[in-house]
């Protein structure tokens, strides 16, 4: 399959239901929570190595928490519960892992490497070194954020305590981690932080316009960094800058839980609005969310944040921008796709197709290609179905 269809794959986890038979004040998706859940391990990962002193294989948190994510999106019909239940049963896990690898493979095909091979390998046999002991201790701390507001929505429901049990047998898996322990300890500011985080759940991208599917800011953040990453991992980049390139791409909007999402049309629409937006971002993040976090984080968050598409010798920030740019894109034709008409979202696309054609090498990724490749078709495929 052509690299376009697995970018369209990842969209998948924007229409994923969570907790849908639960009454629900709001939405909760699938890639709402892989989100926070890679946001809540890079806090748990920092953590764990300013109280171990052990540094982590950062390539390992990375590359986890998107087989996981990657393995969610072909079991989308099967509740957690189950999941667990059928985990009991070695034959049957197995069986269900080799399934549902075959059905990620065909998407991989377009990245070179071990990625595939790699993949195969965690669902075989997952590893409990920190690094997938620590997103998995975020898959559940992240679980518990989202059944609190559950819990507080529908107060007398009976199968409340079942789930709140086995949140907490999972959860209690790694609580001999030092930086859990931290976490729900004395760690009150960097759950704040999450918390704050989490807000980006509620902020809807081109909150103007009725769109199918609609992504979250928080949302969008992940597609960002996952592409980036992959776009990476293609052209063979060192890990180091695949690193900064896939969290540059998760943090490059946190910003916006202080100034909800601008849309570029209302930045680009007075001269000098967009680094006055800029600078009153940076002002409201050291006022409210850099007091949340360890001083020593300050720079690489800074980084992520304020100037997160600017080139240096640690990130590809113009790679970030065309990953940024083409999130934008398929949200759009995703849209139109589904029936949406609407002149600012033809706009939009219009405008993108112009500002990448030609650009053939951004940081090695033909990007042209890439707009050219959704341009030439009648309609966008989504996994195994036509829309």
């Amino acid at each position: 399959m052509e690299l376009n269809q697995l970018l369209l794959k990842i969209y998948e986890a924007a229409g994923m239901q969570r907790w849908n038979d639960q009454i629900r004040t709001i939405e909760f998706t699938e890639l709402d929570k892989q989100s926070h859940k890679m946001i809540a391990a890079y806090v748990l990962g920092r953590c764990h190595e300013d109280r171990t002193g052990e540094k982590l294989d950062w390539i390992k948190m990375i590359e986890t928490g998107l087989y996981d994510f990657l393995k969610r999106i072909v079991l989308t019909d099967l509740k957690p519960p189950l999941i667990y239940r059928i985990r009991q049963d070695r034959k049957k896990y197995e069986q269900l892992n080799r399934w549902a690898f075959n059905k990620i493979k065909p998407y991989l095909d377009v990245l070179n490497g071990d990625f595939a091979a790699n993949l195969r390998k965690h669902l075989e046999s997952p590893e409990e070194g920190p690094e997938a002991r620590l997103v998995n201790a975020a898959h559940f701390y992240i679980t518990d954020w989202e059944f609190m507001i559950i819990r507080q929505t529908s107060p007398r429901n009976f199968l409340h305590s079942e789930i709140d049990q086995s949140i907490s047998r999972e959860k209690e898996k790694y609580r001999d981690l030092e930086a859990v322990k931290y976490l729900e300890g004395r760690g009150r500011r960097l759950r704040d932080f999450l918390n704050i985080a989490g807000q980006l759940r509620f902020q809807q991208r081109w909150s103007h316009i009725y769109r199918v599917p609609r992504t979250s800011v928080l949302g969008h953040m992940l597609i960002v960094a996952i592409f980036s990453y992959l776009f990476s991992y293609i052209t063979g980049t060192v890990p180091e800058k695949r690193i900064k390139n896939y969290f540059t791409g998760l943090f490059h909007d946190l910003p916006e839980v202080l100034t909800r999402d601008i849309i570029n049309p209302v930045k680009k629409s007075v001269e000098g609005l967009d680094s006055l937006i800029k600078e009153y971002e940076a002002e409201e993040m050291e006022k409210k969310i850099y007091k949340l976090i360890p001083e020593n984080w300050h720079s690489d968050i800074k980084g992520y944040t304020e100037n997160e598409f600017t080139d240096t010798k640690l990130r590809d920030g113009i790679l970030v921008k065309g990953a940024d740019d083409l999130a934008a894109y398929i949200e759009a034709r995703l849209a139109l796709a589904n029936g949406i008409k609407n002149a600012a979202l033809e706009s939009a696309i219009e405008s993108l197709e112009l500002k990448y054609e030609g650009r053939d090498n951004i940081s090695g990724i033909d990007f042209a290609a890439i707009y050219k490749n959704f341009d030439n078709r009648q309609e966008i495929i989504r996994g195994d179905r036509k829309v």
